[in-house]
């Protein structure tokens, strides 16, 4: 499983790819210089079941603590990863 990063101005997407199929989209939105919003999280059903989402809402975690950025997660499944790993919460 793959996670790619995509961003343009404002918005921004974490893209996890299977073999050339894509498995799952989490986007976001930018707040200001030092927060993002994670605002939808979206599994292929093929997928389900595998851990898809929270690799999406990880590689987050991975980028909000490399750039030194918080994160606002309105997204119920991502708000939902939040609540469960209290290892993660450092970027809320």
């Amino acid at each position: 499983m793959e996670i790619n990063h995509k961003q343009q101005e404002t918005k921004g997407a974490f893209i996890a790819e299977e073999n050339g199929t894509k498995a799952g989209e989490m986007t976001y939105s930018k707040a200001g210089a030092e927060k993002i919003i994670i605002d939808h999280t979206e599994v292929n059903p093929e997928f389900k079941g595998r851990g898809v989402g929270k690799e999406m809402v990880l590689a987050a975690v991975e980028y909000a603590r490399e750039n030194n950025i918080k994160i606002l997660p309105l997204c119920p499944f991502a708000k939902a990863t939040f609540d469960r790993n209290k290892d993660i919460q450092d970027v809320l």
